[in-house]
């Protein structure tokens, strides 16, 4: 996606260099996460899209136990109903067959027979069962539109020569697609979540809003700017939440 020269398409380093894992042994929480976008990244889906289909995940299972439901059968089926929802249509057929090989690793295409129907019709089953559950709400307001509008008003702040040349777009737009591996995602505002990345990105690469000082408590701060209501307090537990997504892969990397 691209608005006024502003890109934000999201380039998680996670997605450049994925970590292959055998998501048969490993149980760490927030493995079905990581197997929707490492599907979605096969299945070359959008980033909005397979944002939705996390938070179709995450608010399914904070409805239900997770341990009642296969959450990996829940994900191909959120992957699914999302690519419906964002008219980024992709066939079931393919959703099966990425599916089933991301799962056993170097498997062969699955052709119809038993298993490839039973997939089939548990999909069918699983989206009709995730839209009761939300009470056929699939409404999602995503923070990627406010982010776009938060860096085109930073852009115009900083001068377009000196914004182009800086990571910080790139990387708030990372950091925003990897949030939705946590289902802390969906405690907070859109409005809080696209500005927080935007002030991690900001911490991680140092550098300051012009016209703000960051060092005088009772100033006030450059994200108040977009977010009146959002307090100190919550600016710095979103980012920690974002963080700690990154802890989680190298807990997974290390297995």
């Amino acid at each position: 996606m691209q608005v006024n020269n502003i890109a934000l398409t999201a380039v998680s380093p996670k997605a450049n260099r994925p970590i292959p894992v055998n998501y048969r042994s490993q149980v760490q929480k927030g493995m079905p996460s990581r197997f929707i976008f490492e599907c979605a990244q096969k299945l070359e889906m959008k980033p909005l899209t397979s944002a939705t289909a996390a938070i179709l995940f995450h608010r399914f299972f904070r409805e239900l136990n997770d341990t009642e439901y296969d959450p990996y059968m829940i994900a191909c089926s959120c992957l699914y109903l999302a690519g419906k929802i964002k008219d980024d249509k992709v066939r079931k057929r393919d959703v099966i067959n990425v599916a089933h090989n991301t799962i056993n690793r170097g498997a062969p295409l699955l052709e119809p027979c038993d298993e490839y129907w039973s997939m089939w019709d548990s999909i069918v089953q699983a989206e009709l069962f995730i839209a009761r559950v939300l009470k056929f709400d699939m409404t999602i307001v995503h923070p990627h539109k406010y982010m776009l509008h938060f860096m085109k008003s930073l852009k115009d702040l900083f001068g377009a020569t000196q914004w182009q040349s800086m990571p910080v777009a790139r990387a708030a737009a990372s950091f925003l697609q990897d949030f939705h591996y946590s289902a802390k995602i969906l405690d907070y505002k859109p409005t809080h979540t696209a500005v927080c990345c935007l002030a991690l990105a900001f911490q991680v690469y140092g550098y300051q809003v012009p016209l703000m000082e960051e060092s005088d408590e009772q100033a006030t701060h450059w994200y108040n700017v977009f977010c009146p209501e959002l307090t100190r307090e919550t600016h710095w537990e979103i980012m920690e939440h974002i963080m700690e997504v990154y802890d989680v892969e190298s807990i997974i990397a290390e297995k």
